[in-house]
């Protein structure tokens, strides 16, 4: 059945959209701020790359671990709950990560950033599954991460400048107000669901623990749920620990660019991807296809990495080229949450996108300190002002990782359920 919306709940969604859209653009702020800073961080904290892969990656842990949790108080509590909660917590561990004066509260920090903003996404998911037509989904979420991709794009040369003028800790003390106010926000002018035709808000839908658990179980025990996860897992677990940590030190230490010139690559990473979330939604959206869509992307987004690997010397033009095309392709994951929700019931939306969204995250925290971890084996002992020198060869071999898991999504896309951009749960009886 397709929805209508009355003029005045068309304002209302734009609102609330409006309001969970700015909650995440520092949301991707926050994921994407420590390879911006990875040097200030590591000469701050006298760390390891295996300590600044653990540091950065700590966000992601909780993040993954909130992922189900955050699906299920979605469908539960509605989004408007938890909104408020998560920019409450998310700003106060922004004010204690600005202020840390050790690694363990930096750590401490950087975990309740994690813990707040890992509501935002599914939450923003859910008010766009309740409040918009179902043929829109994907180019609605795709629009909403072009501009919460805004925050990404912060995170590369602008936060670097930043934080070499004014101090990348008053950025995190400003982050962490602005997040308390959205978290108000939130609590005032976002709505769960419409209203009814008399005006009345419909009664959240009451959920027994039995229930949740037995939706749970469904999206879990279903097989078309897991190539999604798994598409998600590869393509957007490589994302975050490249892009969330690895790159600029990888272009500045192990390809020679200057600091300047590694965070405009990440930048133009960024904005590749926020503009490839809106591209390849609304073109999946068209096509009314899902899966080939992600397996041609998939796949240019694997074979760019074969480059890095390969210790090829690029002139300037073709490593930004490849870098705006690697965010380009790499949005394609960004597909696996319509495919999720697609193939499960439409009631556990929020369930059947996080049970997808959690892989992403998961790979993320084991690749950054893994990819650390194997640079710290090859290290020879070379240091700059406190900081630790590595060589080319060493980034290569830590980014063999990353490489396999975007293989791994790519591999995995060809076993998607093709749903034709509809839910086909009743289809399959």
């Amino acid at each position: 059945m397709t929805l209508t919306f009355t003029p005045e709940q068309k304002r209302l969604r734009l609102i609330a959209l409006s309001v969970v859209v700015a909650a995440y653009v520092l949301s991707f702020f926050q994921r994407f701020a420590p390879a911006g800073i990875a040097q200030d961080l590591a000469a701050s904290f006298q760390t390891s790359a295996a300590s600044l892969g653990v540091l950065a990656a700590t966000y992601f842990y909780v993040y993954t671990l909130m992922q189900v949790p955050t699906g299920i108080l979605v469908d539960t509590l509605g989004p408007r709950r938890i909104l408020l909660l998560g920019g409450l917590v998310a700003g106060g561990g922004s004010l204690l990560f600005g202020l840390a004066d050790s690694l363990n509260a930096a750590l401490i920090g950087r975990t309740l950033i994690g813990l707040g903003v890992s509501v935002t996404f599914i939450a923003m998911l859910k008010i766009i599954a309740v409040w918009f037509e179902e043929h829109r989904f994907a180019s609605v979420v795709g629009l909403s991460m072009l501009v919460g991709n805004f925050g990404s794009v912060l995170a590369g040369s602008p936060l670097s400048w930043l934080a070499q003028t004014a101090g990348w800790r008053g950025v995190f003390i400003g982050i962490g107000i602005v997040s308390l106010l959205l978290g108000g926000l939130a609590w005032l002018l976002v709505r769960d669901r419409p209203t009814n035709a008399d005006g009345a808000v419909p009664p959240a839908p009451r959920f027994d623990r039995t229930v949740v658990l037995t939706g749970l179980l469904r999206v879990v025990k279903n097989r078309a749920t897991w190539p999604a996860a798994f598409v998600n897992s590869g393509l957007s677990g490589s994302f975050f620990a490249f892009g969330g940590l690895w790159a600029t030190p990888f272009l500045t230490q192990g390809l020679g660019m200057t600091r300047d010139t590694a965070t405009a690559h990440l930048s133009l990473y960024f904005a590749g991807f926020a503009v490839g979330c809106l591209v390849i939604g609304t073109l999946s959206d068209r096509l009314r296809r899902r899966k080939p869509v992600v397996i041609v992307s998939s796949h240019i987004y694997a074979l760019i990495w074969l480059v890095w690997l390969s210790g090829i010397s690029l002139p300037p033009v073709a490593s930004y080229a490849l870098f705006a095309l690697m965010g380009l392709t790499t949005a394609s994951f960004t597909l696996s949450w319509a495919c999720a929700k697609e193939v499960n019931p439409p009631q556990l939306s929020g369930m059947s996108t996080s049970v997808a969204n959690m892989g992403g995250f998961l790979t993320g925290a084991l690749l950054q300190p893994a990819v650390g971890w194997i640079m710290d084996q090859r290290w020879s002992g070379a240091m700059a002002n406190g900081v630790r020198l590595y060589a080319a060869e060493d980034y290569r071999w830590g980014l063999l990782l990353i490489a396999v898991a975007a293989w791994l999504g790519a591999v995995s896309a060809w076993f998607l359920r093709e749903t034709r951009c509809r839910n086909i749960w009743t289809d399959r009886g």
